[in-house]
């Protein structure tokens, strides 16, 4: 028998007895999770090691590890589906970074992606099993793959086990197959190490979590990790691989916890969870909607019933005037109206309500209360940047009758469908031209400088905006900064020839004068029912201004959009007013979107990037009703990963926050941020406010369908 074949059956030993030691327990009937404490990597787990536990669907977390030696880890963790958890981590290792020939050894600052799959959930007699993969891209300084199961043994207890590749079996190892390269401090890193994947040895760990109380959890666990890297730093010394741990829950957002590891070392941890799906004031601050008003029998209202109003002159003025009064007091903006004897068609702005669905359920309501008896059908047909969107048709006698039964009674009888272009609108007096100003502080945020994790300035911003008709809208935002040290990190150079398109934006963010953040004008038009097109010109973002032109094929009752976008851009110059650099291009893209329902949208972006580099992005996310955003992207294009420098390629995460979530009163503002590992230049896109996506996709049936458990909010 060779070598091959005996650690195959050595390691299927270890995995059979791994499983059976675990399945021979009854199970007990404890949640999810036995405390809210992470591992120190920010994932389900024990204390080093991880566990084949899951967190709340959606939740998004982020936590902080630090040991005495220095060593730091900061996690943002989300759990994308039931079943898959992923993280994003910046880690300051101590004694790992080599400068140059007689130098001593510095901190060594890296950036990891975790995910794993629980595969299995736990039974009567068969334990929860997960696969994982620790910082699967990059050089891999954390890089290991694991096989873990756990199990309840009492309501209270739980134990896991598992089998550990990489970092996590270099401790009690066994032969594996294959060979597993060398960490490698040269590489440019970012790429998937899938070659180092389950190879190499491997050895077991194991671990226990008591909850002593409902708010107190003792972990105790045999680790694999040999910590091989750290132990040559001469501070960093592993005398014992049981580590042990105190975790206090003191409500379901905050965790701490507090860890003896290695026989030499103590650390504690703090974590922040928040669930989008369940927010600071659940059941809203905004005030109660109208209900409706039922009809009068005939014989109280036969001139309403019978239609002669119809062909009174002075009736639909009348009827629009006090639809738009009564819509104005809850946000809205009715922008026009036709109107027939059994027939009212309303193109309403929504200023207030993040949710479509919350704000038609909320007009469709006023309207029975301004509209004359003989009026049975209502089409509510949402308005954005001047352009209508898809319109939900109500039979008025089922609001009147399902007012007080589920949401999706009234989805059932709700049509959804193409608006056209109807000549017979009547446009509201008095809408048309408007503006709207902001005056308030700005924060901006730098992360993962080699020199310092995070930097920020802090500033006031005039915002302003101006739409003149319907479709053509002015905006700006002029930004005087106060105080920070954005502007002190230093500007990567560029590599391998690309042109430095991004790399620079530290030279932006030095100028201490008045800046024009944002400065352009806008055309939005629907050229028919199923497409839609923008035109826009001026100062685009920080670091490019230009022309730009976008078309988007999104059917009103379709999951798939398709979308054409062009730029022309030139590189502004670093003190941000009117003047430019000489770097000019054309990029563009053809996009497709596709709405996978319950929340998941996937984008796909071909085209050319501002350093003229040709190839495509990747992006999936995650919205949720309440307006919560959360995903990632990944971009590859024809510049070689040793031209791109470190990273490799671009990818990053991304998360909105809604303002409505955090405060409980209606908004339609958000807090976004996107958070990449490294900036470089390679697979950029210009920034282009209202991008037609995001203008229509809220109001059309993927996200309508979604939000639609808010109609009667």
């Amino acid at each position: 028998m060779g070598q091959k074949s005996r650690r195959k059956r050595r390691l299927a030993r270890t995995i059979g007895a791994v499983s059976l030691t675990l399945a021979a327990v009854p199970a007990g009937h404890a949640d999810p999770l036995l405390n809210q404490a992470r591992n120190t990597y920010g994932m389900p787990g024990l204390i080093d090691m991880p566990t084949a536990e899951t967190r709340t669907d959606g939740e998004f977390a982020v936590s902080m590890t630090r040991l005495d030696d220095n060593t730091q880890r900061n996690q943002i963790t989300f759990q994308i589906t039931p079943r898959i958890s992923a993280a994003f981590r910046y880690s300051r290792v101590p004694g790992l970074q080599y400068n140059a020939p007689g130098e001593a050894w510095t901190a060594l600052y890296d950036r990891s992606f975790d995910v794993q799959w629980t595969f299995l959930d736990e039974g009567q007699y068969l334990p929860s099993m997960a696969v994982g993969l620790r910082d699967f891209v990059g050089t891999g300084i954390y890089s290991g793959e694991y096989l873990v199961a756990t199990k309840s043994l009492t309501e209270k207890l739980r134990a896991t086990a598992g089998i550990g590749w990489g970092r996590l079996g270099t401790f009690g190892e066994h032969s594996g197959w294959g060979t597993r390269p060398a960490y490698d401090f040269s590489s440019t890193g970012g790429q998937l190490n899938g070659t180092s994947w389950f190879k190499g040895n491997y050895a077991p760990f194991f671990g226990l979590s008591y909850a002593l109380t409902e708010k107190w959890t003792l972990k105790a666990e045999y680790s694999s990790d040999d910590y091989p890297r750290e132990k040559k730093y001469d501070d960093f010394d592993r005398k014992s691989p049981f580590n042990f741990a105190a975790a206090y829950s003191p409500n379901e957002f905050v965790d701490l916890q507090m860890f003896y590891m290695y026989g030499t070392r103590v650390g504690f941890q703090f974590s922040i969870n928040i669930d989008p799906k369940s927010a600071p004031f659940p059941s809203g601050l905004e005030t109660a909607p109208l209900p409706v008003k039922p009809r009068p029998a005939y014989a109280a209202d036969p001139d309403g019933w019978s239609g002669t109003w119809a062909s009174d002159p002075t009736a639909q003025p009348a009827i629009q005037t006090a639809l738009a009064d009564a819509l104005k007091k809850d946000g809205q903006i009715l922008e026009s109206m036709s109107l027939s004897k059994d027939r009212a068609e309303l193109r309403i702005r929504n200023n207030r309500y993040l949710s479509t669905p919350e704000a038609v359920g909320r007009a469709v309501r006023i309207a029975t209360r301004a509209l004359p008896s003989s009026v049975e059908t209502i089409v509510i047909t949402p308005v954005n940047k001047g352009m209508p969107l898809a319109a939900l048709t109500f039979r008025r006698s089922d609001v009147e009758k399902l007012e007080n039964t589920s949401s999706y009674d009234m989805l059932a009888r709700t049509g959804v469908g193409d608006t056209g272009r109807d000549p017979a609108q009547v446009p509201t007096p008095g809408v048309y031209p408007r503006y709207s100003w902001a005056l308030g502080p700005y924060t901006a945020v730098s992360l993962f400088d080699p020199d310092q994790p995070l930097r920020l300035d802090v500033g006031a911003e005039l915002a302003g905006r101006f739409e003149a008709a319907p479709g053509v809208v002015f905006s700006g935002v002029l930004r005087q900064k106060a105080f920070g040290d954005v502007g002190d990190g230093t500007a990567a150079d560029p590599t391998g020839g690309v042109p430095q398109v991004r790399t620079d934006t530290t030279l932006y963010s030095r100028y201490p004068g008045t800046t024009i953040r944002q400065m352009q004008g806008a055309y939005y038009a629907k050229a028919s029912d199923d497409i839609y097109l923008r035109a826009t010109a001026g100062l685009f973002e920080q670091m490019y201004g230009g022309v730009s032109g976008e078309m988007l094929w999104k059917p009103a009752d379709s999951r798939l959009a398709l979308g054409l976008e062009t730029d022309w851009v030139k590189k502004r110059d670093y003190n941000q007013r009117f003047d430019f650099q000489s770097y000019s291009t054309v990029t563009g893209h053809a996009s497709a979107y596709y709405d996978l329902s319950n929340g998941y949208l996937a984008e796909l972006d071909v085209g050319r990037y501002l350093a003229k580099d040709w190839g495509a992005t990747m992006q999936l996310s995650r919205v949720f009703s309440n307006g919560w955003k959360v995903g990632a992207f990944a971009t590859k294009t024809d510049i070689s990963a040793s031209d791109f420098g470190e990273g490799s390629f671009d990818k990053g995460i991304f998360f909105s926050i809604p303002l409505s979530w955090a405060s409980g009163t209606p908004s339609t503002s958000s807090i976004d941020s996107t958070i990449r590992p490294l900036t470089r230049d390679g697979g950029q896109k210009v920034y282009v406010d209202g991008r037609l996506y995001s203008v229509v996709s809220p109001a059309q049936g993927g996200q309508i369908y979604d939000d639609w458990g808010r109609f009667w909010r």
